[in-house]
């Protein structure tokens, strides 16, 4: 049975950016678009054009560079934004305008002041006036998660009569659970006419964690795009994380669900993404942490030095990890320790390892962490030390 292919939307350089004190130049944004497209992303949103100079030049110069990515800006239901970001858009190979507006009560009562009907005309002209500049318009609904069904199918109709060729349903305030937005989705492939003329697309926010459960739920339940960021950076609590849904899908075959992401790239990206924005990746980070493949606990670490796949779903190397890690402290077993002190040069017999592990808890009870240097000064000044030297 044929997979189906579901297309990765990286926003990073949009919505990522969006985090207080993660700025890039737009030389920085280029040197990042460009690792994307050989990433294999579908489309890259590159930002909002009408937002400042400096948004427009980046949009501008990544949709002069890009071979195989959609280039996407966004804008608002608004003439201008759109005008704005189609010429920020005009040398893409393949450009496409994402615009769109809030459809919650919320968004309705509070934010525009207005009704359900004067939104959902706002929603139809704003994409019928993108699809005159680009053939590929995405349509978002601000807020659909708290967006009635029934409501939020009538605004979905109304882009799609309008042209759009994918229809954004974000969760924006991170609130849905996972069966709530697979249901959501699952309604709109039932009941939205003329759906098979645009594809749903998954935007899920971190607030609750449930980020990357909801969009998996999505694409189960007939989305066919995820939009993401890489490292999960975003507003408030982030974004969906692409390397989670990416590995999430490649990890679980049966769901027929595939994407064109090089994954020996992910951990590369990772760190490039970390450093540009100068923003701190947390060491027990799915996928791309720092922890992310290393192993401190003594049952674990014997299960893992006798098979990997007693802790390990994942082989690092998939996500361009060159290793899993032994980290040695005081919770390390005997196990652990004969692993590291042979990788340093000591093959060490039952009785030795015994000696030399009482010396390494008295240095492991004073570090957090005991490094290769420590391994020799433990072994060094061990009672054994000349016989293991000797053999």
């Amino acid at each position: 049975m044929s997979k189906e292919h579901i297309q990765i939307f990286d926003t990073t350089l949009r919505d990522g950016e969006q985090v207080p004190g993660c700025k890039l130049n737009t030389e920085q944004k280029v040197v990042i678009a460009k690792q994307l497209d050989l990433l294999g992303v579908d489309v890259i949103e590159a930002g909002f054009p009408v937002s400042s100079p400096g948004d427009f030049k980046s949009v501008e110069a990544i949709a002069k560079i890009m071979k195989h990515a959609t280039v996407c800006g966004l804008t608002r239901a608004v003439k201008n934004d759109i005008k704005v970001a189609a010429e920020a858009l005009r040398f893409a190979k393949k450009p496409r305008i994402h615009t769109g507006i809030g459809t919650s009560d919320s968004h309705i009562k509070f934010k525009f002041k207005s009704n359900k009907e004067d939104i959902i005309k706002r929603a139809y002209d704003a994409v019928a006036y993108a699809k005159s500049f680009v053939e590929d318009v995405e349509f978002y609904a601000e807020d659909a998660g708290r967006t009635d069904n029934e409501y939020l199918a009538r605004v979905c109709e109304a882009a799609i009569k309008a042209g759009a060729t994918v229809l954004n349903i974000p969760d924006t305030t991170g609130y849905c659970l996972p069966s709530e937005y697979g249901a959501k989705m699952k309604y709109l492939m039932e009941n939205v006419k003329g759906i098979e003329k645009a594809i749903l697309s998954c935007h899920c926010h971190n607030d609750l964690g449930l980020a990357t459960a909801n969009s998996i739920e999505g694409v189960i339940n007939g989305a066919r795009q995820i939009e993401c960021t890489i490292n999960g950076i975003g507003e408030r609590a982030g974004n969906t994380a692409l390397e989670e849904v990416v590995m999430v899908l490649k990890q679980h075959p049966y769901l027929d669900l595939e994407t064109n992401i090089n994954t020996q790239m992910l951990y590369g990206l990772s760190q490039l993404v970390s450093e540009s924005m100068a923003i701190y990746t947390q060491p027990n980070k799915a996928i791309v942490g720092a922890n992310a493949f290393a192993h401190s606990s003594g049952i674990h670490q014997d299960g893992m030095i006798k098979n990997r796949d007693t802790y390990e779903i994942i082989n690092p190397k998939d996500v361009g990890v060159t290793d899993s890690a032994i980290v040695l402290t005081a919770r390390s077993g005997r196990a652990a320790l004969a692993y590291r002190a042979k990788n340093v040069g000591y093959e060490l017999t039952k009785l030795q390892l015994d000696d030399v592990y009482a010396n390494f808890l008295y240095f492991a009870d004073k570090k957090k962490e005991i490094n290769d240097n420590d391994i020799h000064q433990i072994i060094e000044t061990s009672t054994v030390y000349r016989e293991i030297i000797s053999a």
